[in-house]
């Protein structure tokens, strides 16, 4: 929690601003998606930029170009959603565990975001959620999703992936895009504030096309299993000198 703190204390100048806006804006839609997007993209950058963050995104150029897909990352903690924020091109929501749903500001950025909040103990509320997930994916949005449940406890190392979160995207028959997280547990669950740099690997999707006649454990079975490949390959290789730019090219 010491470099969310350090965050708090460099940005305090502007932190009740971006508060009153996140607020506002999420309490009516005179704003579009994008809009709103965007604002928490410029939020976010300057927080990781306070926090002494580097984001080193690849493979921007496989997220689909039409938009009504599912991300799929690893869960390593926290930061993982702020370090999609900074290096996503396209606007998305997320799906988020119902006891962090109601959390002072965490709600508003819900609100603003249109997340769902998801009861895992509820099957019939983990069913509405999917059916309202697929409903949104076939108008267009994009999701995130984190199909280990909960955050892994043990760095890099990827949990096994549940079958069930992958429904709403089999059926919005929608692509699948595996995202490798690494290191993104460094900045908020340790306790050092020194320089961090957070991976980011948008993987190829899978289309409808090839996994139509896999089930669901079999497609989060290879998900889960090009993500802990991608982590192995890149695990070790330093982020020094990643830079805004470098996030913009790869």
């Amino acid at each position: 929690m010491k470099r969310i703190a350090l965050m708090v204390i460099k940005l305090i100048w502007i932190a009740p601003y971006w508060f009153f806006q996140i607020w506002s804006w999420g309490k009516n839609d005179r704003h579009t998606e994008a809009e709103k997007f965007a604002l928490l993209k410029k939020i976010t950058k300057n927080a990781n930029r306070a926090g002494r963050v580097t984001i080193d995104a690849h493979g921007i150029e496989n997220l689909p170009e039409k938009m009504g897909y599912v991300m799929f990352p690893n869960h390593q903690g926290m930061f993982d959603v702020l370090s999609l924020l900074e290096c996503c091109p396209h606007p998305f929501t997320v799906v988020m565990k119902k006891e962090v749903s109601n959390i002072f500001f965490v709600k508003q950025i819900r609100i603003l975001m249109k997340a769902q909040a998801i009861d895992r103990e509820d099957i019939r509320a983990s069913v509405a959620v999917i059916r309202q997930m697929t409903k949104e994916v076939l108008e267009g949005r994009n999701y995130v999703i984190f199909a280990e449940g909960t955050r892994s406890r043990q760095q890099n190392q990827v949990q096994e992936f549940k079958g069930g979160t992958f429904k709403s995207a089999i059926n919005a028959k929608c692509p699948i895009v595996p995202v490798a997280l690494i290191d993104s547990y460094k900045p908020f669950d340790t306790r050092s504030i020194e320089k961090v740099t957070v991976q980011v690997h948008f993987l190829p999707p899978l289309y409808y096309e090839e996994y139509k006649g896999m089930k669901s454990l079999e497609i989060a079975a290879e998900v889960q299993r090009r993500i802990q490949v991608t982590i192995r390959q890149n695990e070790n290789k330093s982020g020094a000198g990643a830079s805004a730019a470098n996030v913009r090219k790869k």
